[in-house]
């Protein structure tokens, strides 16, 4: 009697994805009204592989033109002038984006494999320090001997793991023109000072790494269509054969929590929001960063 033929193999399971909404709006108050703007935003999610933004619009008050374009980066720019008096600024930047679990880490190559695909490629912008992610000689030592051994994945994880047991992640510690060495010597600081200091480390290993701006959202397991404040969020990715995200101030893979909005060097390339206006100096910007999970 023929046997029966074996069962089929089970059909892998569909990796769960997640669709949020989020809304970032950011106000600008002068002291005296303004007599004209010049602004670019970056506010716009990317659609990457495991991510798709579904809708995306960035709205201005006092209501003006805009237009789009991207840049060296691959980062999507929304620009617009105000060319009359003004007292205030309105930014109303909603998106929808899907998100999805990662892919399995691929197959970390060898050191050397590294070191040959940097030569003469885009991928030696990725490891030139800047003015922000430039660390002391002694700085990188350590970082050396916390990695010494480790593949390309676990040196990540390593150096990861040194900044965020060093650099104490303290809302309001830093300014946006905190540098990497100025974080550590202060030991606290903010997810974007937790990112400059690793990828400054990661680069000062020969490892290409470049600087994450998005949202995450605050809560792993969040209920549906509740609204929960949030804010946006640094990252890192860095060249294991292809781009793998890190979370330095979460120790986590970057998953369908985080939301991608733009990649460089460091903060410098993927503001958020910058400008220059004609008036007098007013006090900062007012920032809220809505999350809602819709599915």
């Amino acid at each position: 009697m023929t046997p029966p033929p074996p069962p089929p193999p089970p059909t892998p399971a569909t990796r769960a994805t997640r669709r949020l909404r989020i809304r970032h709006i950011t106000r600008v108050a002068y002291a005296q009204p303004a007599a004209s703007s010049h602004n670019e935003v970056r506010m716009t999610p990317l659609t990457l592989p495991g991510q798709t933004t579904l809708d995306a619009r960035v709205l201005v008050n006092p209501s003006t033109p805009t237009w789009s374009y991207w840049d060296y980066w691959g980062t999507q720019v929304t620009g617009f002038d105000l060319i009359e008096p003004h007292s205030d600024l309105t930014i109303t930047a909603t998106s929808l984006v899907e998100t999805a679990p990662p892919e399995p880490l691929p197959d970390a190559p060898a050191w050397a494999d590294v070191t040959a695909a940097t030569a003469d490629s885009r991928l030696l912008e990725y490891l030139t320090a800047t003015s922000r992610t430039t660390l002391p000689a002694a700085l990188l030592d350590r970082a050396r001997e916390v990695a010494a051994g480790l593949d390309v994945h676990g040196t990540a994880i390593a150096v990861s793991g040194m900044v965020a047991d060093h650099v104490s992640y303290v809302p309001g510690a830093t300014g946006v023109h905190t540098s990497a060495a100025e974080a550590w010597e202060q030991g606290a600081g903010v997810c974007q000072d937790i990112a400059h200091l690793t990828l400054g480390m990661l680069r000062g290993l020969g490892l290409p790494t470049r600087y994450v701006s998005g949202y995450l959202h605050p809560e792993r397991e969040a209920e549906l269509h509740r609204p929960v404040a949030g804010q946006s969020h640094a990252w890192i990715e860095y060249w294991a054969g292809d781009w793998t995200g890190y979370d330095p101030t979460n120790r986590v893979p970057a998953d369908e929590s985080h939301v991608v909005v733009g990649r460089g060097r460091d903060y410098d390339d993927v503001t958020p929001h910058k400008g220059i206006y004609r008036g007098v100096a007013g006090g900062p910007p007012e920032v809220t960063i809505e999350f809602t999970r819709v599915a």
